[in-house]
C-alpha cells in the first residue's frame, strides 16, 4: 500500500511538473504588446556604448539612431521608453528574461539567432569592412587577415567573419571602444566593425584610422522580441513601414549618417 501511495504521488508530481513547463513556454510567446500599452512603458534594450547608434551623450542622457527609432515607435505606440542598457553578450538573455520587451541595439540577424528570438523586418541594411591604422599597407581584403592580429567583439558577427579566415588571430573584445584603442596603440593590425558606426566613428572623433576594405559581409538588422510574439511582430513591422512611408525614417536616418539609408 505504502508503495502505491508512493508511485502515485510521483505521477502527481510529474503532472505539476509538466504543467509548470508548459506555463513556462506559454509565456514566451505571451501577449507582449498588451502588456506593453497596458503599462504605457516599451522597455529597450541597448548596449549603451555603440557610437553612433546608442550611446550616453553629454547630457548623460542616451542618444544615438537606435534610440530615435525606439521613441518614435514608442510614440505611435502611445506609450513611452525605458532604456536599459546591457552588456551586448547578455542582451538576448535579458530579453528571455523579461529585463525588456525588445533589442533595439544593432543585431543582426542570423539562423542561429532566430532560434533564441524573433525579429521583425530590418531596420537598418550595413555591412562589416576591415579598419587599420591610417597609413597601414597588406590588408584590404577579408583575406588578408590571414595571420593577423585581428579586433572583434565577442558574440557579434563580426567574430563570425574573422573566424571564417584560416590563420587568423582572433581576439574578443565587449566593448568596442576598448578594441579601437588597442589598434590605434598597435596592439592590433587590423578590427572589423560596421561600415557606418566606423565611418561616424573615424570622422567625429577624429580617429587615426581609415576603413582599408570594401564590405566583406552584408548585414540585416532587425529589432528583437521573445520567439513566439507573432502579435508584437506585426505591429512593429507595420510601425517601420509607416515610418518609412511618411518620411521619418529617413530623417532619423540622414541625422546620423547624412548618407541614403538601404532600406526603403
Amino acid at each position: 500500500m505504502k508503495r502505491i501511495i508512493q508511485v502515485f504521488m510521483m505521477l502527481i508530481l510529474v503532472l505539476v511538473v509538466s504543467a509548470c513547463s508548459e506555463g513556462e513556454g506559454a509565456s514566451e510567446g505571451e501577449n507582449v504588446l498588451e502588456r506593453v500599452k497596458e503599462s504605457g512603458v516599451l522597455r529597450v534594450g541597448i548596449e549603451g556604448t555603440y557610437q553612433p547608434f546608442n550611446f550616453l551623450n553629454d547630457n548623460n542622457e542616451y542618444a544615438g539612431f537606435d534610440i530615435d527609432i525606439a521613441n518614435d515607435l514608442a510614440d505611435r505606440l502611445g506609450v513611452e521608453t525605458e532604456f536599459v542598457a546591457t552588456k551586448w553578450d547578455s542582451l538576448i538573455g535579458g530579453l528571455k528574461a523579461d529585463k525588456f520587451d525588445i533589442i533595439i541595439a544593432q543585431m543582426t540577424v542570423t539562423e542561429e539567432r532566430k532560434k533564441s528570438v524573433d525579429f521583425t523586418d530590418p531596420y537598418v541594411v550595413t555591412g562589416s569592412v576591415l579598419i587599420a591604422n591610417e597609413g597601414s599597407s597588406g590588408i584590404s581584403k577579408l583575406e588578408d587577415i590571414k595571420g593577423k592580429k585581428v579586433g572583434v567583439g565577442g558574440g557579434t558577427t563580426f567574430e563570425e567573419v574573422a573566424n571564417s579566415v584560416d590563420g587568423a588571430d582572433v581576439v574578443l573584445y565587449k566593448a568596442v571602444n576598448d578594441y579601437i584603442q588597442d589598434l590605434i596603440n598597435g596592439r592590433l593590425d587590423v578590427i572589423i566593425n560596421d561600415q557606418l558606426l566606423m565611418s561616424y566613428n573615424i570622422k567625429n572623433e577624429d580617429l587615426p584610422l581609415e576603413i582599408v576594405s570594401d564590405v566583406v559581409n552584408k548585414d540585416e538588422i532587425g529589432m528583437a522580441v521573445k520567439n513566439n510574439s507573432d502579435e508584437f511582430v506585426t505591429e512593429l513591422n507595420g510601425l517601420l513601414a509607416e515610418m518609412i512611408e511618411d518620411g521619418t525614417y529617413d530623417e532619423i536616418y540622414k541625422k546620423w549618417f547624412d548618407s541614403e539609408p538601404l532600406v526603403k
